[in-house]
């Protein structure tokens, strides 16, 4: 085979094996329920502007921490809003602070993986390290300094995390390349002479998207709870704005007199948490090559 011919099958074969990786994800159950969660979830939050439900930062003083009924499906809280309402809207802090903190954390650490893991050498040690000195701190302590460091808001929260998160790409990525730069078709695309961009982005990063889309769909699980955690401390999503996380710190002080105040949006977070993690086990095994 020449070199152009192993160039050509590079580019072919992701195409093969995405229709492999979908059969197979279709027949894991556990994968399609947590794909079902998180499409309820993100529905749900797309159309809470259009659902016929009342204000979630309307308050009532007549309607304070009523039970659930059928005025208020899952009751009110301290100041008679409406949770069913505020637990709608929150769905939407939470999962963009997850989608886009995960993004932010591919954006910067895909590339530096990808650089340090191709070209090695003092790129590599100086990327290397600094990537070290990130993961010798814990994920959600460095997420705490981070959005204090920066501020109180939802926007500064998902920048924390996004960042926070942002190491672990960086050694998978570059652990992918090491792999993956000695193939044929990425000797062939040499030989041909294809400029190190070129390679990188059309041979190598191709045939390394598996691991890193499996890594993602798990860590925006991880952002989710980093996010409900920030909103808990006063970080995250400000009030009177609904978060799963700030909802939750409302709750604690009134656990004995309204304990649905917090039921609902902790098992909201456990439910998507869930999710998230069965879609990217299942997403695992399905893009996993060694398996048939």
């Amino acid at each position: 085979m020449t070199a152009l011919d192993q160039t050509a099958v590079a580019v072919a074969a992701p195409g093969k094996s995405s229709n492999r990786a979908w059969r197979k994800l279709k027949a894991n159950r556990s994968a399609l329920v947590g794909l079902a969660i998180i499409v309820f979830f993100t529905l749900l939050a797309i159309a809470a502007p259009l659902l016929p439900i009342v204000d979630p930062l309307a308050t009532s003083w007549t309607a304070i921490r009523k039970a659930p009924s059928a005025a208020h499906w899952m009751g009110t809280d301290d100041i008679g809003r409406d949770i069913l309402s505020r637990m709608i809207w929150g769905a939407q802090a939470s999962l963009m602070a997850g989608i886009f903190s995960v993004a932010i954390a591919i954006a910067i650490g895909v590339p530096f993986g990808l650089v340090s893991g191709y070209f090695g050498g003092w790129v590599d040690q100086v990327i290397s390290r600094i990537t070290e000195a990130f993961l010798a701190l814990p994920f959600l302590i460095m997420a705490i300094a981070l959005a204090a460091f920066l501020g109180p808001s939802l926007t500064n929260a998902m920048i924390a995390i996004g960042l926070s998160a942002m190491p672990v790409f960086v050694r998978l990525t570059r652990g992918q390349v090491l792999a993956v730069k000695t193939e044929d078709y990425v000797e062939g695309a040499r030989s041909i002479g294809l400029g190190h961009f070129d390679i990188m982005t059309r041979y190598i990063l191709p045939n390394i998207m598996a691991p890193i889309i499996v890594q993602a769909t798990l860590t925006v699980a991880t952002a989710i709870i980093a996010e409900a955690s920030l909103s808990f401390l006063g970080l995250g999503q400000q009030p009177p704005a609904p978060s799963w996380g700030s909802m939750l710190n409302v709750a604690k002080n009134f656990l004995d007199q309204a304990p649905w105040m917090a039921m609902w949006p902790g098992a909201a977070i456990f439910l998507v948490v869930i999710g998230f993690n069965l879609l990217g086990d299942g997403l695992r095994d399905a893009l996993d090559p060694r398996e048939s």
